[in-house]
C-alpha cells in the first residue's frame, strides 16, 4: 500500500519546549541559544530522504513535546501519520494542532486507534516509529507489542513499572533485534552535563559516595497526587515514574550499574488520612471552580489542560484535578533510598513531594575530592491575594521579586584535596527541564545524522531504562518487605 506525503509545515524557529504547567519554568526554557559545546552537530538531511512515519501512542499533555517537535524544528525529518488513545477528545486537541502547523482550513484527519489497534495501526498506516507516552503501566505492552509489529520506539521515561515489564520489553528486543530509544532529558540538562565531565576527567579521583535530595515543591509535588499518577498500580509510585530520571543521572554520572537497595517511604503529607489528622476538615472532590485554595488546580487557568482534559472527561470519567487530601492515593510523597553499586560507591537518595521550594543538591564524593550540584527551579510558591498559586509569576504585573535567600539558579563548585574551592561554569541549554529538553530532541529524531560520537554518551537505550526503573522496583519492594533486595535477584532482563 502506498501512502501519500504529508505537507512539510514551514521553517520554524526554536520555541519554548512543553512542559508540564505545574513545573517551574526555568529561564533556560526561553532561550535559544545554548552555551558552547552543549548541541551536537548534525548532517544536513539529504537531498531526496523520505521522513520518517511516526504514531503517537497516548495523547495526554507529555505527547505535546514530540507532537511540537515533529511539526516544527524536526518536520524535515519525520511526520505523525496517527493516533492511538481511548480517549478521542484528545485526539482531536492534538490533529487540531497538527492541522494548524500544516496550514490546514481544519484539523489534520490523520488516522485515529484505539489500543486494541496497535498493530492494524502499524500495518495500514506503514508507521516506522512509535512514540510511547501513554500511561506507565501501559509502556510495557505498547513496546512489546510495537516492536513485535515492525516498529521501532521511543518511550518516555519510567521505561516500564515492574519487573514483569522489563522482562517483557528486553525479550521483544531480543526477538526482534529492533530499536528502544529513552527519553531521558535531564542527561541533557547542560548542569548535569558538567557534572558527568567533572566525574569522567578524574578531578575528584574514584567515586566513593554519592548523596542526592530532591524536593518538589507543593505545585509540581502536589500535581502528582491529584491524577493517575496517585494511584501506584498505574505510575509504580514515584520512585519509579520520578525517581527514575534521578537514578538515572547517578547510573550514568558514574558509568556504573545499581546491584542492592533499601528503602523507606510513606504517604505522610497529602491523603484524607493526612488530612484528617492535621484537621483540614471536609474538601471539594476536584479542584476546578474552587478559589483561594493553593492545593486546588483549576482546569480552566489552562487552555491545555481544559482541552486535553475538563472538556475530554465525558468520554473515560478520567478526572485531571483530583484533590491531593482525597482517598485513594496509594503511592508515597516522602521516601528514603540507599543504593550500593557495583564498583562499591553508595548512593543515599531522598525525594519529598511537598517541599516549600523545588530544586535539588547532589554531592559525589571521591578519593581526591568533592564536586557539589545545587539547583533552585522554583524558590518559593508564590499565592495570590484571593489565596490562588501563581503558576506563572513573570506574567503578572511587575514579575516576582528576587528571593536573595534562595534565588532561582544553579551551581556547581568542586573542591579538591588540599585546595579551594572553585565554582565550574555551567552553560545555557535550551528547552524545559534545565535546558535539556530540545537537545534531547534532537537526539531523538536526527541521531542517525550525527557527526562524531556523543563524548557525554547522553542518548540512553532500552537496557539503561531497566538499570533506572530497576532501583524504584527494588526500592519498592524493599519498603514492602522491610530488608534491602538485590537488583540481580529480580530477574529484570529474563537472564539468569
Amino acid at each position: 500500500m502506498t501512502h501519500p506525503a504529508t505537507p512539510t509545515p514551514g521553517p520554524r524557529t526554536t520555541s519554548p519546549v512543553d512542559q508540564n504547567p505545574t513545573a517551574p519554568a526555568p529561564a533556560s526554557s526561553t532561550s535559544a541559544r545554548a552555551g558552547e559545546g552543549v548541541v551536537p552537530e548534525f548532517a544536513p538531511v539529504p537531498a531526496g530522504r523520505a521522513r520518517r512515519r511516526y504514531a503517537v501512542a497516548g495523547t495526554g499533555h507529555r505527547a505535546g513535546m514530540y507532537v511540537g517537535a515533529l511539526t516544527g524544528d524536526h518536520a524535515d525529518v519525520g511526520e505523525i501519520v496517527a493516533w492511538l488513545d481511548p480517549n478521542p477528545g484528545r485526539i482531536d486537541y492534538y490533529d487540531a494542532q497538527v492541522g494548524t502547523a500544516l496550514g490546514l482550513a481544519g484539523p489534520a484527519g490523520l488516522p485515529r486507534y484505539t489500543p486494541d489497534g496497535l498493530e492494524a495501526m502499524i500495518s495500514e498506516q506503514a508507521v516506522d516509529v512509535v512514540v510511547v507516552t501513554s500511561l506507565d503501566r501501559t509502556h510495557a505492552d505498547l513496546v512489546d507489542r510495537a516492536l513485535r509489529a515492525g516498529a521501532d520506539v521511543v518511550v518516555e521515561k519510567p521505561l516500564t513499572t515492574d519487573a514483569d515489564g522489563c522482562r517483557r520489553i528486553t525479550g521483544a528486543v531480543a526477538d526482534t533485534g529492533r530499536d528502544v530509544v529513552m527519553t531521558f532529558n535531564y542527561r541533557y540538562a547542560p548542569r548535569n552535563s558538567t557534572l558527568r565531565e567533572v566525574i569522567a576527567s578524574g578531578r575528584i579521583g574514584t567515586v566513593t559516595s554519592v548523596h542526592f535530595e530532591w524536593a518538589l515543591d507543593t505545585v509540581h509535588g502536589a500535581d502528582y497526587f491529584r491524577r493517575w499518577h496517585r494511584d501506584k498500580a498505574s505510575s509504580g509510585g514515584l520512585l519509579v515514574h520520578k525517581s527514575s530520571h534521578h537514578f538515572d543521572l547517578v547510573n550514568w554520572w558514574l558509568g556504573d550499574e545499581p546491584v542492592r537497595v533499601f528503602a523507606s517511604g510513606a504517604l505522610r503529607f497529602y491523603g484524607d488520612t493526612n488530612a484528617a489528622e492535621r484537621g483540614l476538615g471536609e474538601r471539594p472532590a476536584r479542584g476546578t471552580g474552587v478559589q483561594g485554595d493553593p492545593f486546588a488546580l483549576d482546569l480552566r487557568t489552562d487552555p491545555r489542560l481544559e482541552a486535553l482534559y475538563l472538556d475530554a472527561e465525558h468520554h473515560d470519567g478520567y478526572l485531571r484535578d483530583q484533590d491531593v487530601f482525597g482517598p485513594g492515593i496509594t503511592i508515597e510523597d516522602t521516601m528514603s533510598v540507599l543504593v550500593d553499586y557495583r564498583s562499591g560507591a553508595t548512593l543515599t537518595y531522598s525525594l519529598n513531594a511537598h517541599s516549600p521550594w523545588e530544586g535539588y543538591r547532589v554531592t559525589v564524593n571521591g578519593t581526591a575530592g568533592r564536586a557539589e550540584l545545587e539547583v533552585v527551579e522554583r524558590g518559593f510558591v508564590e499565592v495570590d491575594d484571593d489565596g490562588n498559586v501563581v503558576l506563572d509569576p513573570s506574567a503578572t504585573p511587575g514579575g516576582s521579586p528576587v528571593d536573595h535567600l534562595r534565588p532561582e539558579g544553579e551551581r556547581l563548585v568542586v573542591q579538591e584535596h588540599w585546595h579551594r574551592a572553585e565554582e565550574v561554569p555551567v552553560p545555557d541549554g535550551i528547552g524545559g527541564h534545565g535546558g535539556g529538553d530540545a537537545i534531547l530532541l534532537m537526539d531523538v529524531f536526527r541521531r542517525d545524522l550525527r557527526v562524531g560520537d556523543d563524548p557525554l554518551g547522553r542518548a540512553a537505550g532500552y537496557m539503561d531504562g531497566v538499570r533506572a526503573v530497576s532501583v524504584g522496583i527494588a526500592a519498592n519492594e524493599s519498603m514492602r518487605t522491610g530488608p534491602a533486595g538485590r537488583i540481580d535477584d529480580l530477574g529484570l532482563t529474563g537472564r539468569s
